[in-house]
């Protein structure tokens, strides 16, 4: 009854919000379209509107369906956490367990991308965005594990981001924050939000032609989980609600969320649904905006090359 009672409430929240900024449609609720999960993380939406997500602690991935619900995908997953589609249809995953950036193939076994730089393992990988270029950004903070074997220690001397081009070279990005974690680029491949969690900060960078980053903006007075961008060039953030910034980092949007997101991505056929992880449950809601997809599928496109290790070479142009 508690339960229910709470769903109602922050139905009309929502929909009380979406009427003032006009990205929510207006007669919108939060759905829960599953729950009993450990921990929900790492939304990825594959060229048809499939949504997958992890259950971190229990070593899962499923597969959303807006028509046919959700399925295990795989239990075998390195303890996937952010994850993405490139344009070969692959999935892509930090998967930390033994501090890797993985894919999956055909057959849904791990393959390594990347997981040493200058010959120490990464602290764990968190969170990816794949360029339209097909070039990987992928956060790298420090979470200590249970699962890790005794003695496991943070190797890197920052907790940095990280570049990984198509053709399999390496380097750090970013190497000046507390805690990367959220990250997410524009649908041209020219911009760049990275969320410094720890600081509570939201940064913006340009993208140069080389993968480096220059032109460093404060964007927004905000940590972030994990985030989401939408045809409009809003941002969305999770940090106990969705916060919805606008391009030029005006807070427009906050979606009250039962319990305290971790990660959103957008999906449905059309892309209008805003998929939420939270905890124990994932949530949808229909937007009146649409997610976009910046590794865009095409005829024969091949992942990344895989690189096990890299020197440690900076990149970053602040």
């Amino acid at each position: 009854m508690r339960l229910t009672s709470t769903l109602l409430l922050f139905m009309a929240t929502v929909s009380l919000f979406g009427q003032k900024s006009g990205i929510i449609t207006g007669n919108a609720k939060i759905q829960q379209v599953g729950t009993g999960y450990a921990f929900t993380e790492g939304p990825a939406v594959y060229p048809d509107g499939k949504i997958f997500f992890t259950d971190q602690p229990n070593d899962r991935i499923y597969v959303w369906d807006e028509t046919k619900g959700i399925e295990l995908w795989s239990d075998d997953t390195g303890r996937s956490n952010g994850m993405y589609f490139n344009a070969a249809g692959q999935l892509v995953a930090c998967a930390d367990l033994q501090n890797q950036l993985v894919y999956f193939d055909k057959n849904k076994k791990r393959q390594v991308l990347f997981e040493n730089f200058g010959d120490k393992h990464l602290n764990g990988p968190n969170d990816l965005w794949i360029a339209p270029n097909g070039d990987i950004y992928f956060t790298d903070p420090y979470y200590h594990r249970d699962y890790w074997k005794e003695g496991h220690s943070e190797q890197q001397d920052v907790r940095g981001v990280y570049h990984l081009s198509r053709e399999g070279v390496v380097t750090r990005v970013i190497d000046d924050y507390k805690q990367p974690n959220g990250i997410i680029g524009t649908e041209d491949g020219k911009t760049l939000y990275v969320a410094d969690i720890n600081d509570q900060k939201i940064w913006k960078y340009e993208i140069q032609s080389d993968g480096t980053l220059t032109g460093k903006i404060f964007f927004a007075p905000k940590g972030s989980d994990g985030m989401t961008i939408d045809n409009r060039g809003n941002v969305y953030l999770t940090m106990g609600k969705v916060w919805v910034y606008s391009p030029d980092g005006s807070l427009i949007e906050e979606i009250e969320v039962p319990e305290s997101p971790s990660n959103v991505c957008f999906g449905g056929k059309d892309r209008d649904i805003l998929f939420i992880t939270a905890r124990t449950s994932v949530y949808t809601l229909k937007m009146n905006v649409r997610g976009v997809m910046n590794a865009k599928s095409t005829k024969g496109a091949k992942g990344v090359k895989s690189v096990k290790s890299a020197k440690g070479v900076k990149g970053t142009k602040n």
